[in-house]
């Protein structure tokens, strides 16, 4: 109880065993906490000295010497200073104490505050508004060098398609290695899959998978841009750009796994031009191939390629001729074995 101001545990006892008399010996004291007399004795003497205990005998004077132990004297006695004497200036002086270590606690709080925000700000980028997204997804993307990574998912992200094209076909013209992981639910109109051909076409690696977290860009693996939905809320669009640290590198690092576990779309590879030669399937059955694969509907295929139901009925009909089976779920693993996909 004691301890906050100062006194250890056989303090403590001391002074709490005093306490329930009014004046005491060390040898009185030590039989009743347990403690040795020397000890009763030192601990006596810098209670004393500290003003929480005063002697009781009236014929002593000055520091009683508790090794004096000569026959006629009377030992020596002690009584407690008023505790509302004695522990006043302790507990001030607690008091004080603690204040001062809660002002240091808030400036070096707020230092630290300071200086985090600082360290995230050089990390995360906050940009809003239309055009402000739009030009910094536009300087992401024509900054490229060597790689861009990206997620497509619904919606582009608030930048018009003919600016998308535009950074897309610069960066492929300068050799960027482009590899895009597109969610099936991106590719919905004929138009969005007509221009994704022609980027293929150009170079562009594009994987299909069912669902994706977020929409994404990453270049260089220097910077990358994720959009905020603020838009249901009513909000103006708007992105964060991460600069290098770990949260960008756990953002490549989810790209590679999603690209990993992807199903390749519109590839050429072993694929032949129409008519078909050798047995090999045409790059448009191809096209079919990949969509029926990711979960696709015939229907939906046939829309996303601007193509009749028929069309594509047949097309899968020849691929699987091509294939000898007699079900889709065998075409899947021939097309895998065989390496259409």
């Amino acid at each position: 109880m004691l301890q906050a101001l100062g006194l250890g545990p056989s303090e403590e006892a001391i002074y709490t065993a005093l306490l329930a008399r009014p004046t005491a010996t060390a040898q009185d004291l030590a039989l009743q906490t347990g403690l040795g007399e020397a000890e009763s004795d030192r601990i006596l003497l810098d209670l004393v000295a500290r003003g929480l205990v005063a002697l009781a005998t009236e014929a002593a004077t000055g520091t009683p010497d508790p090794a004096d132990r000569r026959p006629g004297l009377r030992p020596t006695r002690y009584r407690l200073t008023p505790p509302s004497v004695a522990l006043t200036p302790l507990l001030v002086e607690q008091r004080n104490a603690l204040h001062l270590a809660e002002t240091a606690f808030s400036k070096l709080t707020e230092q630290y505050r300071h200086t985090a925000a600082q360290t995230a700000s050089g990390v995360v980028e906050v940009v809003v508004g239309v055009e402000q997204v739009a030009h910094r997804f536009r300087q992401l993307q024509s900054g490229a060098q060597k790689e861009l990574l990206t997620f497509l998912v619904g919606a582009p992200i608030a930048v018009p398609r003919e600016d998308t094209d535009t950074s897309e076909s610069s960066a492929l013209d300068r050799g960027v290695d482009f590899r895009v992981v597109a969610a099936k639910d991106y590719l919905d109109s004929h138009e969005i899959v007509q221009a994704v051909r022609e980027a293929v076409s150009a170079g562009m690696e594009l994987r299909l998978v069912d669902s994706l977290p977020l929409k994404m860009v990453v270049s260089d693996r220097e910077r990358a841009m994720v959009p905020l939905d603020m838009t249901d809320s009513g909000g103006e669009p708007s992105a964060i750009v991460v600069h290098r640290s770990g949260l960008l590198t756990a953002l490549v690092h989810l790209f590679e796994k999603e690209w990993a576990q992807a199903r390749p779309m519109f590839t050429t590879a072993g694929a032949a031009e129409e008519p078909a030669l050798d047995g090999l399937p045409t790059e448009e059955e191809l096209e079919v191939l990949a969509l029926l694969l990711v979960g696709i509907s015939d229907r939906r295929a046939a829309s996303q390629l601007g193509l009749s139901i028929r069309t594509v009925e047949r097309r899968v009909r020849h691929l699987m001729d091509l294939a000898g089976v007699e079900s889709r779920l065998q075409l899947g693993w021939h097309a895998a074995r065989a390496g259409w996909i």
